[in-house]
C-alpha cells in the first residue's frame, strides 16, 4: 500500500462509521431512558401501546445487534489500518496500539461510572488486545476462526438456552414430572430472572451522586460482559480485520459483488430475524422465549444483517461519495467517539434526576423523537467541526494521551 493511501482517508469506512454510531444510538435510546429489563424483554417496561409494541418489533428486526456488530467490524478494520499506518511511519505497533488500548479501557471506566452504565468501550480495548495478536494472519484464515469462534459462541447460547425453552416447555406441559417442575420453578426463583426495576427508577430518578455510588457498587458488571461478549466481539473484530485487508469495507470490490452479498445475507437474515420477532410476539413476549431469541437464537441472523449491511451501505457510499449527506454521515463518523460519548452526556442529562427526570415517563415508540433529533445533532456539527479541526474533540484528547503529548488540533 502507497504512503499516500494510508496518509490519505477512505470515506467507505468513515461513512460507515457514521451510520453504524448513528444506528447503536436507536438501540441505547432504550437504555438510556427506559430500565435494562426494556432493552432485553420488551414485555416488561417500555409501553403496551401497538405503536410500543410495533417500535420493538421494528429495532429487533433491523437494528438489534447489527449497528454495534458494524461497529465492531470497523473497530477491527481500524485497527488494521493503524498498525499499517505506524509501520510505514517506522514506529511499533505494539507500542501504538495498546497505548490507544490503555487509554480507550480508562474511558470506558470513566463512562461506566461517571455517565451511563450501557458502555461498550471498557470490553473494546479488553477485546482489541487479544484481537492485535491476529494482526499478521491473512484475510481468508481470519475468517475463518472467526466464524469458528462466533460458532462455537451460538452453540453455548443455543445449549443454554435451548436447554432453558425445553426445561419450560415439559414443565408447562399437562401432567408434567413434578422434578421438571420444581426444577423450573426453581431456575424462575433465580434473581437474575425477577423483572422488578423498582430500585432501578428510583436510582435514577436521584440526584448524580447517588447515580455514580450505585455504579462505583456495580462496577464488576464490566468484567462480566467480557465473557459474555467474547464470542460475538472478538469474532467481529477479526472480520472487520480480514475486510480491511481484501478491500471489501474500503469499497475496493466491484458493485455486482456488493450487491450479491448484500442479497445472499440480507434476505435470509431479515426472514431469520422477522420469524423470531413474531415468534416472540405470539408468546405474549414470554421471558424465557425473549431472553433465548434475544441471546441465542438472533446470533446468526445478526452476524448475515451485519456483513449484509456493510456491502449495501458500501454501494451507497460509493454511489453517492460527493453528496452533501454522505459528507455529513462520513464526518459524524470521523468523530464517531465525540458522537458516541456525547450522546451519552446528553441523554443521560435529558432523562436522569439530575437533568430533566424523564427517566421511565416515555413509551418506546416516542423516544424516536429523541433518536431524530440527536441524529441532526451529529450531522449538524460534526462536518463543520473538522473543516477547523483535524479531530474531533474526544479523538483529539485519546490521540494526546495515547501518544503522550499533546497533539495538533487546529488547522
Amino acid at each position: 500500500m502507497s504512503s499516500q493511501a494510508l496518509a490519505g482517508r477512505h470515506i467507505t469506512l468513515d461513512a460507515l462509521r457514521g451510520f453504524a454510531v448513528m444506528g447503536i444510538l436507536a438501540m441505547n435510546i432504550v437504555a438510556f431512558a427506559l430500565p435494562e429489563w426494556a432493552y432485553v424483554a420488551p414485555g416488561t417496561y417500555g409501553g403496551d401501546s401497538m405503536a410500543d409494541k410495533a417500535s420493538w418489533l421494528f429495532s429487533f428486526i433491523l437494528i438489534d445487534g447489527k449497528m454495534r456488530g458494524l461497529f465492531s467490524l470497523l473497530f477491527g478494520a481500524s485497527m488494521a489500518l493503524i498498525i499499517e499506518r505506524a509501520e510505514a511511519k517506522g514506529e511499533s505497533p505494539a507500542k501504538v496500539h495498546y497505548a490507544r488500548m490503555l487509554w480507550l479501557l480508562l474511558f470506558g471506566l470513566a463512562h461506566y461510572l461517571f455517565i451511563w452504565w450501557g458502555d461498550i468501550l471498557f470490553l473494546y480495548a479488553v477485546i482489541g488486545c487479544i484481537a492485535y495478536l491476529f494482526r499478521k494472519w491473512e484475510a481468508t484464515r481470519l475468517i475463518k476462526w472467526a466464524l469458528i469462534i462466533y460458532g462455537l459462541g451460538f452453540v453455548l447460547y443455543a445449549l443454554q438456552f435451548g436447554g432453558l425453552q425445553f426445561l419450560q416447555f415439559m414443565a408447562t406441559q399437562p401432567g408434567a414430572d413434578p422434578s421438571m417442575v420444581a426444577q423450573y420453578q426453581e431456575v424462575m426463583r433465580d434473581p437474575e430472572l425477577r423483572v422488578d426495576a423498582s430500585a432501578e427508577i428510583a436510582a435514577y430518578a436521584g440526584s448524580y451522586a447517588d447515580i455514580v455510588a450505585r455504579r462505583w457498587g456495580d462496577v464488576w458488571h464490566l468484567l462480566v460482559l467480557i465473557p459474555q461478549s467474547f464470542a460475538e466481539t472478538l469474532p467481529l473484530m477479526m472480520l472487520g480485520m480480514a475486510m480491511k485487508k481484501n478491500g471489501f469495507l474500503t469499497g475496493e470490490w466491484q458493485d455486482g459483488d456488493y450487491a450479491r452479498w448484500a442479497k445472499k445475507l440480507l434476505i435470509p437474515g431479515l426472514a431469520i430475524s422477522a420469524g423470531l420477532g413474531f415468534w416472540v410476539a405470539a408468546t405474549g413476549y414470554d421471558l424465557i422465549t425473549t431472553l433465548a431469541n434475544f441471546l441465542a437464537w438472533s446470533m446468526i441472523p445478526r452476524l448475515l444483517m451485519t456483513i449484509g449491511y456493510a456491502a449495501l451501505l458500501v454501494m451507497l457510499i460509493r454511489s453517492a461519495a460527493g453528496s452533501a449527506l454522505i459528507g455529513r454521515v462520513a464526518a459524524a463518523g470521523r468523530a464517531a467517539f465525540t458522537n458516541y460519548l456525547g450522546t451519552s452526556i446528553v441523554m443521560t442529562t435529558i432523562f436522569y434526576g439530575y437533568g430533566f427526570g424523564l427517566y421511565n415517563q416515555i413509551g418506546r415508540a416516542s423516544l424516536w423523537l429523541f433518536v431524530i433529533g440527536a441524529w441532526a445533532l451529529m450531522l449538524l456539527w460534526s462536518k463543520p467541526w473538522l473543516e477547523r479541526y483535524h479531530y474531533g474533540p474526544f479523538e483529539w484528547l485519546w490521540r494526546s494521551l495515547a501518544r503522550g503529548g499533546l497533539q495538533s488540533l487546529k488547522k
